[in-house]
């Protein structure tokens, strides 16, 4: 047995679960997401949602966990939502947006000006002397993932002094400059 996928997930308060057909649909205070499932069973019994695999085919080994650590993902973002930090680290590095258009100073000739999803909401937190922090918060961890790593694509940390855009508590590998 996979063993992510034989623990059940418990729903919490506030979160309804409905399986119809081949499509999951969590609700929560936050919003609602859907999910789309095959090669394994979704039941809901008791304020549990467990899945189980038909057999112990390689498939449906490598599907039974993966659909459980989604369903999870999906219920605690529609009760809590996800978070990512972006740190700009870099002299004359900037963020700032106007509502969620997120407007980036990361040493190019010009700004980088990005439209991000209406699903995330954009926060950025600029405090004499320390890096520019973007903030994003999402029901969706997926989205909240993907548009974190679109922005740190921009100017991804160099190895020699660090320069770019990290999430908080990356740890950057430094290596040594030419020795003269």
């Amino acid at each position: 047995m996979s063993r992510i996928g034989k623990s059940p997930v418990a729903i919490p308060d506030g979160v309804t679960v409905e399986v119809n057909d081949n499509v999951i649909t969590v609700k929560g205070k936050l919003g609602e997401l859907t999910q789309e499932f095959s090669g394994v069973s979704v039941e809901v019994e008791e304020g549990d949602v467990i899945v189980n695999r038909p057999s112990e085919a390689k498939d449906h080994k490598a599907k039974h966990g993966l659909y459980r650590s989604l369903v999870f993902n999906m219920i605690e973002g529609v009760s809590k939502g996800w978070t990512k930090e972006l740190e700009l680290v870099g002299v004359g590095y900037r963020a700032s947006n106007q509502g969620q258009k997120l407007d980036l100073a990361v040493g190019f000739s010009h700004n980088i000006v990005l439209d991000i999803a209406p699903e995330v909401k954009v926060e950025t937190i600029s405090e004499k002397g320390k890096n520019p922090i973007v903030k994003l918060t999402s029901y969706d961890k997926q989205l909240v993932g993907q548009v974190a790593a679109k922005i740190r694509a921009f100017r991804k940390p160099e190895p020699y002094k660090g320069k770019g855009i990290k999430f908080v508590g990356e740890i950057i590998r430094r290596k040594a400059g030419k020795s003269a």
